[in-house]
């Protein structure tokens, strides 16, 4: 039996990242696929993840702390 690809969707949350669910490959500037961990993959968008293009949630530290 053959895997049916699920969709790709992408949500973006407000002051959040892109939340990405579906099948998808993701790769770096260089082609090498990126393996992300689950099913639903949050890419980062502020800029500031310490595991881009992933979102490690910095996005939430208060400026001042970081």
């Amino acid at each position: 039996m053959e895997h049916e690809p699920a969709p790709a969707t992408i949500t973006p949350y407000e002051d959040g990242p892109l939340l990405v669910r579906g099948d998808v490959e993701i790769r770096s500037q260089d082609g090498e696929v990126l393996r992300p961990r689950g099913t639903v993959v949050a890419l980062c968008r502020c800029g500031r993840s310490a595991v881009k293009p992933f979102c490690d949630g910095t996005h939430k530290v208060p400026r001042r702390e970081r």
